[in-house]
């Protein structure tokens, strides 16, 4: 199976080596669909034929051209649009999807994430929609070839954070869902023999002020103990040695922004501890990594601007806003995990948050160590897709190189590597 890699992934999940090291990467741009549908994508071989498809919205696409594509969940969404020199009598046009990239008004879709694993062990690609913030979240049966809608599974009924994943949660490598639900930061996990049943929900907080529209997650070994700790804007909390009748877990408080997107844990520096690269205000500016130190042993973290409000805020100068969402991988096969982000675009709309109608950027940033020194190095890929509240790095194509999947307002786009 050629299952994506998650948002949050750690450097040695990331570490995927392309082809061996040669020029720059470049990439070619398929706009596959330009009707909203979803603020995410994800990829799997959803026909068992060896080669990837995409998901987005309630359609997958056949790879490698993604010409033709299969629904999975009734695509019965509509708006109406009026054309700007319509008559008076004229009707509005109806067209399929959610407003976006083509309405004067701003509108929500029904999927914010999306994610692939084969959650039943029958041995094919499923996938897992997480829906508008505080709704459902699912996940659909793959019917093995078969014709028709796919089998819905209802996970957890109310899924909060703008930025939730599907990722490794425990010590012995389980998967769940990350997120925060009823006030309370926590995760959901598959029933063992039951795949049909209700994810159970484990909360690891106390009660506190995380609702449906709050900003930034992440999971990671923080402290190196081999337990994956969960990450939010004001610090870290530490898994425990045992999660048996739900603990509550230790708080550690850190400064990670005003609230961003996925928090992602990586060793930047490769100085041996666990750094953590996140955007600083997911509506606003800033994307940074946090720098792990150990002096007299007690934790520490330094901010390191990868992108800032001003141009003279890093020694490249690139600014771009609403960096909603990230992305950890080796893009350029140097062994080294570069990181994928780029501007939402209209995430409120055309007249929300700041500068809406700048260029709707992609790019990688190429990590480049100097001793213990780290620092990302942009390379523009587009500046007509940007991200929804998702980018995906996954293999892409024939020869399966590491490619990147967009779903957003103006549609779904597909970047393979050339």
């Amino acid at each position: 199976m050629n299952h994506p890699l998650p948002l949050f992934c750690s450097a040695a999940l990331a570490l995927i080596p392309l082809a061996s090291q040669a020029a720059e990467p470049s990439f070619s741009r398929k706009h596959i669909l330009d009707d909203f549908w979803a603020e995410g994508a994800t990829s799997g071989d959803f026909n068992h034929d060896g080669i990837p498809d995409v998901a987005y919205g309630p359609w997958w696409f056949e790879g490698p051209d993604y010409s033709k594509k299969h629904e999975y969940y009734p695509a019965s969404a509509t708006w109406k649009r009026v054309k700007p020199d319509a008559s008076p009598e004229t009707p509005p046009e109806t067209l399929p999807g959610f407003m976006g990239a083509k309405s004067p008004k701003n509108g929500y879709s029904d999927n914010f994430l999306a994610f692939t694993d084969d959650f039943n062990g029958d041995g094919w690609d499923d996938i897992l929609v997480i829906g508008f913030p505080g709704k459902e979240t699912f996940w659909y049966e793959n019917p093995k070839g078969a014709d028709g809608p796919w089998k819905k599974h209802l996970i957890m009924a109310s899924v909060d954070n703008e930025s939730p994943m599907y990722t490794t949660v425990t010590a012995d490598g389980r998967k769940g869902v990350v997120c925060s639900s009823g006030g309370f930061l926590g995760y959901a996990l598959p029933v063992k023999g039951n795949p049909d049943a209700e994810w159970t929900w484990h909360p690891i907080s106390p009660k506190g002020p995380w609702q449906k529209f709050t900003h930034g997650i992440g999971m990671g070994d923080i402290n190196g103990d081999g337990r994956p700790d969960m990450l939010e804007a004001r610090g870290w909390w530490e898994q425990p040695a045992s999660l048996d009748n739900d603990p509550v877990w230790t708080f550690h408080e850190a400064l990670f922004g005003k609230g961003g997107a996925n928090m992602i844990v990586t060793d930047v520096n490769g100085d041996g501890l666990a750094d953590v690269v996140t955007s600083l205000e997911a509506h606003g500016n800033g994307i940074a990594w946090f720098e792990q130190t150990k002096e007299e042993g007690g934790q520490g973290w330094i901010k390191h601007m990868i992108v800032g409000a001003k141009p003279e805020d890093t020694e490249h100068g690139t600014v771009f806003t609403q960096p909603h969402a990230l992305a950890l991988a080796d893009i350029n096969g140097d062994g080294l995990p570069d990181l994928v982000c780029g501007k939402r675009f209209w995430a409120h709309g055309p007249a929300g948050d700041i500068g809406p109608n700048d260029p709707a950027v992609l790019y990688w940033f190429e990590l480049k160590r100097d001793g213990k020194n780290a620092r990302f190095i942009p390379h523009l890929i587009d500046s007509d897709s940007g991200v929804g509240t998702q980018v995906m790095v996954a293999p892409l194509g024939r020869d399966k190189k590491l490619g990147i999947l967009v779903g957003n307002k103006k549609g779904a786009f597909v970047f393979e590597q050339k």
